[in-house]
């Protein structure tokens, strides 16, 4: 396997990098403090072509190849994780799950809005009483004529109150899932916003609610019955986007303890030149480093059209855990400045905790993982 960034690649990394520190670094404190980040963002997001990332040109996307796109997903992840989930979600688990099981109406209807930001899409899997076990969601479709009638809740939604329409998944059947794409707009649906998270505080997560609402049955997404595999596969997608953005937040926390290392001194000298500081630092830039390696390879296998579950589950894995560690080592090496929101080490390690718990708990990627390497499987 060649994994391999070119002269193009880094001009446009750059360019990612120029954006987000103009327009998303310097209000990332305020957003967090607020626990609401301003929706213009969303439209210079667009400006700039980082909502439609991979989707194609014909449907207003940039086209770019998946290592520009997690290299895209580092850069915003290292300015703030509650603008790169908006990303990831929109291109990640809405656009390209349309973009690989859609119609060609379909893809015409809905990815248009998604890449110009006159859209933006949630992902409704997750429900209050069905996390780590999607298959047990109780949202339900059932006939109407020709169409569906839903019903059902679904939890911790990101983008789930600024969506204009949501893949939904709901049980057609007793042993049978299936996926829709409701515009939020519709009568029954409603969003309610969720307040008080520890991290991600600046990200629009929801709780969503549907009561009789009434979807056309060429919203359907798949076949009946494909909405499992339909899911699963956008996961896939969503845990290269995650592990790409947890590579970002590592780097912001390995930039930020070189910086106040240097700065810095005790015992006459910086802190840098401790040794016990090096061996944070070191451990950080050494997970970081495997981090985006995993990640590039996912990218790269994606980019050959290759299977790529087992390897995202992997990246995902170790990415996330990865930055929670780093996130820890740079408030101990900040110490107590490090407890106050002065600093953004407090709140990335906020924002990386719950890396290891969406997308797949770290848990359900080691039991990913064993099922693959045993054929056993633990789930059941």
């Amino acid at each position: 396997m060649n994994i391999e960034v070119s002269e193009e690649q880094i001009a446009f990394r750059k360019s990612v990098r120029d954006f987000a520190e103009q327009e998303i670094a310097p209000f990332s404190a305020e957003w967090d403090r607020s626990e609401q980040m301003d929706r213009s963002i969303v439209k210079k997001l667009a400006s700039v072509g980082l909502l439609g990332g991979t989707l194609p040109e014909c449907y207003g996307g940039m086209g770019m190849d998946n290592m520009s796109y997690c290299l895209m997903i580092e850069e915003l992840g290292r300015a703030d994780s509650s603008v790169r989930g908006v990303v990831s979600v929109n291109v990640g688990l809405v656009g390209k799950t349309i973009l690989r099981w859609g119609t060609e109406s379909q893809k015409e209807q809905w990815l248009p809005s998604l890449c110009s930001g006159d859209g933006i899409g949630c992902y409704g899997l997750t429900e209050p009483d069905a996390g780590s076990d999607a298959a047990a969601l109780r949202t339900r479709a059932e006939r109407v004529g020709g169409d569906w009638r839903l019903n059902g809740s679904k939890m911790f939604i990101t983008n789930g109150t600024w969506a204009s329409f949501a893949l939904i998944f709901a049980r057609t059947g007793s042993e049978e899932i299936s996926a829709f794409l409701v515009p939020t707009e519709s009568p029954g649906f409603s969003a309610r916003p969720i307040m008080g998270k520890l991290g991600l505080r600046a990200a629009d997560t929801a709780e969503l609610t549907l009561s009789d609402v009434l979807v056309a049955d060429e919203n359907r997404l798949g076949e009946v019955g494909e909405g499992l595999r339909v899911a699963m596969s956008a996961l896939d997608n969503g845990r290269m986007s995650l592990s790409a953005g947890c590579v970002g937040l590592g780097q912001a926390c390995l930039e930020a303890s070189l910086s106040y290392a240097g700065e810095r001194r005790a015992f006459g000298k910086p802190i840098a030149g401790f040794q016990l500081i090096q061996e944070l630092i070191a451990e950080m830039a050494m997970d970081i480093d495997a981090s985006r390696l995993l990640t590039w390879r996912v990218a790269a296998l994606a980019d050959e059209g290759k299977p790529h579950k087992l390897e995202s589950s992997f990246a995902k894995l170790f990415a996330s855990e990865a930055a929670v560690k780093a996130s820890n080592n740079a408030l101990q090496i900040y110490g107590g400045y490090g407890y106050i929101d002065e600093y953004p080490v407090g709140r990335l390690m906020r924002d990386a905790r719950v890396t290891t718990l969406y997308e797949g708990t770290s848990q359900m990627q080691k039991l990913i993982i064993g099922r693959a390497l045993t054929g056993q499987s633990a789930f059941s």
